[in-house]
């Protein structure tokens, strides 16, 4: 059994037992997140497609870690004009394990 999540402007496919690494969601480590979402529920022969999501599905995830990614550079130069900048970017995420899926 999977399903097709919606969150944080992406889209995952998660199945029961996974972790995977989403846009922060506020709470913290331990927490029970529902994520509601849900854009398909596939369970063996059975497909549900939601238009455009799956009614009463539910998957219900715990957070696992709250952190950053890794730095990385932004540099911005303009040939002939003295003209540098150099800027960095840690974005933040929210890694969940992905507990069960209802439909």
């Amino acid at each position: 059994m999977y399903a097709i999540v919606r969150t944080g402007g992406k889209q995952y496919q998660v199945s029961s037992g996974d972790q995977l690494r989403v846009e922060k969601i506020e709470g913290n480590v331990g927490d029970t997140v529902e994520l509601t979402d849900v854009l398909m529920i596939a369970d063996g022969d059975t497909i549900l497609v939601g238009k455009p999501v799956v009614e009463n599905g539910k998957v219900v995830a715990t957070i696992a870690e709250q952190g950053k990614d890794k730095k990385i550079k932004v540099f911005k130069k303009k040939k002939r004009k003295g003209y540098r900048l150099m800027r960095g970017h840690r974005q933040t995420y929210t890694a969940l394990k992905i507990s069960e899926i209802t439909m």
